[in-house]
């Protein structure tokens, strides 16, 4: 097709033929916020990053998600949750808040 006037090949409104929805309709804005970090948090959040081979915004995000989890199970179960290794040994951890 060719390009139309006031638009492109696609969609003539810069949309791929309309299917496109902009970036804003997708996902709420970012947030940016400045933290001070204590050291015993800059060596995890720096530790978690080169394990995971995440930016330091990714681990922080999945650390937030990761807590408020954590305080869904503390406030559900007491504080106690069950893991399973993969060999099949469990663990009992205490989380206290």
């Amino acid at each position: 097709m060719a390009d139309m006037p006031g638009g492109d090949a696609a969609g003539g409104d810069g949309s791929a033929a309309g299917l496109c929805e902009p970036i804003d309709s997708i996902r709420p804005p970012l947030v940016r916020l400045t933290v001070n970090l204590a050291p015993r948090a800059v060596e995890a959040l720096d530790s978690a990053c080169v394990r995971t081979k995440d930016t330091k915004t990714d681990t922080v995000n999945r650390a937030l998600v990761v807590y408020s989890v954590m305080l869904e199970i503390i406030e559900r179960s007491g504080g106690r949750l069950t893991l399973q290794t993969r060999d099949g040994n469990t663990e009992t951890v205490f989380l206290l808040i």
